[in-house]
């Protein structure tokens, strides 16, 4: 079977370019502010790094403060040298604060890509709780049947059939409504980040609660 033709992608190419050019811009800010030789080439691959953790952690658990705070950092970094290249700074005579950010920025990156390795990702991992156990209810007694006096014998005595016990209803599991409205938070995120909705089992192990507490909490999210 003939292989297809090599095609090129224009949005990898628009890719590569702009990162290539972006990579350069931090190299030469880092090496104008006193960080030369390999670290200034280290700068630009820490930045790009932290953007790419930054926004991976996004796609795969979710958003959070987290994953938000360290992808804004990068972020300002990277546009930030960006234009300061751009004719706007004398790479020559690079300011002092300027050079205090860019001394500082290997500590700031290693903290954002130690908490974004090592922070916990996503509740769903959570151990589910273990279900309660739950006596069954004692079944009542059955109720007594009185003697009667014997009737003549022309007349076959006429046994009365006990009564036979009720079954108790059970009763309605009472629900806070602040539980109700997590649980409504919950669903939505469920459905978010599914497209479908949230089931009963998956929405117990989210609360933590019984299965009776769940079914009362789930007919109220329908």
């Amino acid at each position: 079977m003939p292989r297809p033709p090599f095609r090129v992608d224009a949005v990898l190419v628009q890719a590569v370019i702009a990162g290539a050019l972006s990579f350069a811009h931090l190299h030469d800010l880092a090496a104008a502010a006193g960080q030369d030789g390999w670290k200034a080439w280290a700068y630009p691959v820490s930045v790009d790094l932290l953007l790419v953790a930054a926004w991976r952690r996004l796609r795969t658990d979710g958003p959070s403060r987290l994953a938000w705070c360290w992808f804004l950092i990068a972020l300002v970094a990277s546009l930030g040298a960006n234009v300061a290249t751009a004719g706007l700074l004398n790479l020559g005579d690079v300011p002092a604060w300027l050079r205090i950010v860019v001394a500082a920025w290997p500590a700031l990156a290693f903290m954002g890509g130690t908490l974004l390795a090592h922070s916990a990702t996503s509740r769903e991992q959570r151990p589910a709780p273990a279900d309660p156990v739950t006596e069954p209810d004692p079944e009542p007694e059955p109720a007594a049947v009185p003697e009667r006096d014997p009737e003549p014998a022309t007349v076959p005595a006429r046994e009365e059939a006990p009564a036979l016990p009720t079954a108790k209803p059970r009763p309605a599991v009472p629900v806070p409504t602040a539980l109700v409205d997590h649980a409504r938070k919950v669903a939505a995120d469920h459905q978010q980040r599914t497209g479908s909705r949230i089931d009963t089992d998956t929405l117990r192990a989210r609360l933590g609660v019984p299965p009776q507490l769940a079914d009362a909490i789930a007919a109220q999210l329908t």
